[in-house]
């Protein structure tokens, strides 16, 4: 019983609650991709505000400040994209000649009926 006195004492004397933040010793910060992360949430924020022009505009600049960090990546996306772009040109046209075709015997079909 003597000893709850000393131990009241000692308790008012510490903070209440204490933070420190953990800051890694020796660790870089990656201010592009702080950057980036921040403009994307401000990005969402500002969309689901129904500010649509602005967030896209925002969302946007935080993919490009993203894609900063990715520089191989991007150059090797570049350097594929006109051979996505020609297999696409290609299909559409398959898919355009399809077209024509059913349109072709779409017309045939009606002649023969009519006729």
């Amino acid at each position: 019983m003597g000893f709850t006195p000393v131990l009241e004492r000692e308790r008012r004397k510490e903070p209440r609650y204490s933070y420190r933040p953990h800051i890694p010793q020796g660790e870089r910060i990656d201010w592009v991709r702080l950057a980036a992360g921040g403009t994307m949430i401000v990005a969402g924020c500002l969309l689901l505000a129904r500010k649509k022009r602005v967030g896209t505009v925002v969302a946007a600049s935080g993919t490009a400040i993203a894609l900063l960090d990715h520089e191989d990546t991007l150059r090797r996306w570049w350097q594929a994209l006109p051979g996505y772009l020609e297999q696409s040109q290609r299909l559409m046209g398959k898919v355009l000649d399809a077209l024509d075709s059913v349109g072709e015997m779409n017309e045939s079909l009606r002649r023969d009926l009519a006729g």
